[in-house]
């Protein structure tokens, strides 16, 4: 009988796996917008930078709408949540298709399918980490992973559905991949069960915050510092790399636009990478040297006299480090909060996401061009690695930089 649970528990651990990957990669399909900036301009006459503005308010919309994300699960279920979001991802591309004005874009092309991503991505990654307990870190770089392919696959697909079908069957294309794919996922995800996960000596928190709660640590305000550090520095980058390759490297269009695959590729291998990783190493420590490599990076875009290979070595630098940020985080607000109220606690600390992306764009206008900005970015990354290195679980102490786990193999050798 118990081999027989095991089994079974095994299986349903897996169907969830499976749903999850699935579910990623037809949500990260969102990052492919800028194929659609130049067609859409062309047809309907609008600019190229109002039709862009889409794309910020789909990662505004994705980011609020986390907050959310918990109440409609208790009420719909993972499932009934996932096949609704479905559909409003998959109706709001459709619809997108046959916008004729720029509100009717802004409206179900950024603000529905945005919110319908963002409630999906929410649930379904913490879900996947509380069936994971014991390898919250690797379970949610794949997830995390599977989003950044679907951006990087999707890529080559609707390129050639633009160049065979269209414009507007691409978009309907688009929005029918997309709904099959969370429908599809809905039948094999199951609720998470909560299960407690293994104590870390000094890493994990023995409490579930409410969000009330949380917001009354300062440790909240400042991981809240720290990823809007991370996703501002990354989605700078990836917003901008074709023009930042011919503006600061000197690349033609064609060699600049191959930097747009170079970050797809190296933000999912960080997501995997780094994921994996945070499960044997400090987690913040590994946010902290992610920080000041992208600091560095940013410091050589700024400062020295770029060439085809050393601006790559950056992007890819800073890729990679994005999207290993962005997959730890989650497995720190739950060791940092608990994980009964996951969904909700992540939820408030993503705002990072959201918030990070739209206020460097002001800050890179503000500025006043790419060079600044990235010294503006290595300025704050640096901060926010000291921050990192710094933090601990609420109610704990840490008094140097070193682990609890570290100074306890020490005091026990005589050291």
């Amino acid at each position: 009988m118990t081999v027989t649970r095991m089994k079974s528990s095994s299986e349903s651990r897996l169907s969830v796996l499976i749903g999850t990957i699935i579910a990623m990669v037809g949500l990260g399909t969102i990052y492919t917008w800028s194929l659609f900036n130049q067609p859409l301009a062309d047809k309907f006459g609008w600019s190229i930078g109002a039709v862009a503005a889409t794309f910020s308010i789909m990662s505004f919309a994705l980011s609020f709408s986390t907050l959310s994300a918990s109440s409609i699960q208790k009420k719909l279920g993972i499932r009934g949540l996932l096949i609704v979001c479905g559909a409003g991802m998959g109706v709001g591309l459709m619809i997108g298709a046959l916008s004729t004005s720029l509100w009717m874009l802004y409206i179900f092309a950024g603000i529905l399918v945005g919110a319908s991503n963002g409630i999906a991505y929410m649930t379904t990654l913490s879900n996947a980490i509380q069936s994971f307990p014991e390898k919250k870190g690797l379970i949610s770089g794949i997830a995390v992973g599977a989003y950044g392919t679907g951006s990087l696959l999707f890529k080559y697909v609707l390129s050639f559905f633009l160049a065979h079908a269209g414009l507007v069957q691409t978009f309907l294309y688009w929005g029918l991949i997309s709904m099959v794919l969370l429908f599809a996922s809905a039948f094999l995800i199951k609720e998470a069960k909560a299960q407690a996960a293994p104590q870390k000596s000094g890493k994990q928190t023995q409490k579930d915050y409410t969000v009330g709660g949380m917001l009354h640590t300062k440790e909240a305000y400042l991981l809240f510092f720290v990823l809007f550090t991370a996703c501002m520095s990354g989605l700078y980058l990836i917003g901008s790399v074709a023009n930042i390759g011919v503006s600061l490297a000197g690349l033609d269009a064609a060699a600049a636009a191959n930097a747009v695959a170079l970050v797809a590729i190296f933000n999912t291998t960080g997501r995997i990478i780094l994921g994996a990783a945070s499960d044997h190493f400090e987690r913040l420590k590994v946010i902290a040297v992610s920080l000041l490599v992208t600091a560095g990076a940013a410091l050589i875009l700024s400062q020295v006299t770029l060439n085809f290979s050393l601006f790559f070595i950056c992007v890819a630098s800073v890729a990679f480090c994005f999207g290993g940020n962005i997959t730890i985080f989650p497995t720190i607000v739950a060791e940092f909060f608990g994980l009964k109220n996951q969904s909700r606690n992540y939820g408030m600390i993503y705002q990072g996401f959201g918030i990070g992306g739209l206020s460097v764009s002001f800050i890179s206008g503000m500025l006043g061009g790419f060079a600044p900005t990235f010294n503006f970015i290595a300025v704050i990354c640096v901060l926010a690695a000291v921050t990192a290195l710094l933090l601990h679980v609420p109610g704990t102490k840490k008094v140097h930089l070193f682990s609890t786990r570290e100074v306890q193999e020490r005091s026990g050798s005589g050291d």
